[in-house]
């Protein structure tokens, strides 16, 4: 997935982004309510994660301003704001989770995978096609019987493709997927990913479309 994150504390925001990108997610960070706003306008995200105290404003105001847009772009509240009536703010506000600091990354990471799963409408986190079962939540793909190894980034190009399966993806939109911005991208890197997948899953299951993209299934 493509994430903004947008946090002012390094610390913090350094372990954040590190172990999302560990899980194979590109990570946009953010340290200003300004910022966010311009990244906002130029990427599409699968998700924000945002602190309500950053140093030009408030992380609510952010809030209000995406939930005009017409997508319905998922939002997790980080902060240390833990009040009652912080939480009811921040879910009235449109927040779709609310987490306090200081949290623990793993159920960070699960509160993600749950969220997304709910705005994408995949009621189960698994997706099957012939032999092979690939489950977003638990970040496991089986061919048949056997489990199969991915690396992070193979595991975000399957994802990408799972949450599109029938439609075609476009080259551009996996990279989107797979790099945040300033990252060096390699002319042929979706290629290379979608090759390994191929030889571990089996030839059949990703379709390419030449000239447009790749489809699952």
């Amino acid at each position: 997935m493509r994430i903004l994150l947008t946090e002012d504390d390094g610390a913090i925001g350094g372990a954040v982004r590190d172990h999302l990108a560990a899980d194979g997610h590109a990570v946009d960070w953010a340290k200003s309510v300004s910022r966010a706003r311009d990244y906002v306008a130029v990427a599409s995200y699968d998700l924000v994660l945002l602190d309500l105290n950053l140093p030009d404003g408030s992380g609510i105001t952010l809030l209000r301003e995406i939930r005009k847009r017409p997508d319905a772009l998922p939002v997790i509240i980080l902060t240390a704001m833990d009040q009652i009536t912080d939480r009811i703010e921040g879910l009235n506000a449109g927040a779709d989770d609310y987490l306090v600091k200081p949290f623990d990354l793993g159920e960070l990471l699960a509160r993600i995978h749950a969220v997304a799963r709910r705005s994408k409408a995949r009621p189960t986190p698994a997706v099957t096609i012939g032999k092979v079962e690939i489950n977003s939540s638990e970040r496991i793909v089986k061919r048949g019987a056997s489990r199969v190894e991915l690396t992070a980034r193979e595991w975000a190009v399957l994802d990408c493709l799972a949450d599109r399966k029938g439609s075609i993806v476009s080259r551009g939109q996996i990279e989107d997927a797979l790099y945040e911005f300033g990252a060096e991208i390699e002319s042929n890197a979706v290629e290379v990913y979608v090759s390994r997948l191929r030889k571990k899953l089996g030839a059949g299951l990703i379709k390419t479309t030449r000239g447009v993209g790749y489809r699952l299934g």
